[in-house]
């Protein structure tokens, strides 16, 4: 197992550095650098997971040329075919891709399948998610009759805030709310299907999209278990938190240790770091139904 790369240093402007993401300016396109940086609690802790980044990116790769019909901001993917003053870095292989530049859509688009994260807390305390009325009696993991779409505010800080659909389409024009809406809906439901078959559930996700001229761009991330809750078909119960396949070893032992969620977090012990990683290939891997050369 190599070590883990929790940080870059390129001979590149960089526009921005995000919980995983180093995000490079190279004039009319970004250089994306997905690191092995695990949060958790909203707090980057250390040391990262070996090989999470480049995990991260082949699933989303994965995704965004299953989609065919849908642009993404991918300019290529293939780190053999990058510029000969990137390819200098190979150890940036596996773990970047060139994109194209657009305007950032500034709402996170959530779909929902299933009850459960600050959704079950929403419905708990009013009986609806982001102002959307659900049938009573729900619980924990509870399949909803529809899939629903959940936006929420993208906050720097701290946890992105959800919102209505009507509070979005303030913030970016009912048309284009209306067209991400169900663009997130129509994505989810392929995308959760699919899953299914490889024996996952993917109980909800966030995507982010962008405009280029008018034209709606698939951006960032795509059903990766960093931006969904994946979890075992076979494990599923309703009214149970179901084990998952992302961050699960990381929380639990977190909560064992008494830390108050501020910054600075206890360090990981090597064995919550090999587990996690473990977790991640094994999401790949099923997905795919190909190993993960690392």
């Amino acid at each position: 197992m190599s070590a883990a790369i929790t940080s870059t240093t390129l001979p590149f402007p960089l526009a921005r550095r995000g919980k995983v993401r180093d995000v490079y300016d190279l004039g009319d396109r970004y250089l994306f650098v997905a690191t092995d940086r695990i949060s958790a609690f909203d707090v980057v802790l250390s040391p990262g997971i070996p090989d999470k980044g480049s995990i991260l990116t082949q699933i989303s790769n994965f995704w965004f040329q299953r989609f065919t019909g849908l642009e993404n901001h991918l300019l290529e993917a293939d780190f053999d075919r990058f510029p000969d003053d990137i390819r200098t870095h190979d150890e940036l292989r596996g773990r970047s891709v060139i994109v194209k530049k657009c305007k950032v859509v500034p709402v996170e688009c959530v779909a929902r399948g299933y009850l459960v994260g600050s959704g079950l807390k929403e419905y708990r305390e009013t009986g609806s998610v982001c102002g959307i009325e659900l049938e009573p009696s729900l619980t924990t993991a509870s399949k909803l009759r529809h899939s629903i779409f959940t936006p929420a505010t993208k906050e720097d800080t701290g946890h992105d805030i959800n919102i209505s659909f009507e509070q979005m389409a303030k913030i970016t024009g009912e048309e284009l709310a209306t067209k991400l809406r169900d663009l997130t809906l129509e994505i989810y439901e392929e995308a959760a299907n699919y899953a299914l078959s490889r024996g996952i559930i993917i109980a909800d996700t966030k995507f982010e999209f962008g405009l280029i001229d008018d034209r709606v761009v698939w951006i960032d991330e795509a059903l990766t278990p960093d931006s969904s809750r994946f979890w075992p078909a076979d494990q599923y119960v309703v009214g149970k938190n179901p084990p998952s396949f992302d961050k699960q070893f990381v929380r639990d032992w977190l909560e064992t240790t008494g830390w108050d969620k501020n910054p600075p977090a206890p360090e990981l012990p090597h064995d919550v770091v090999e587990k996690t990683r473990e977790k991640y290939l094994e999401a790949y891997k099923q997905l795919t139904g190909e190993s993960l050369k690392v």
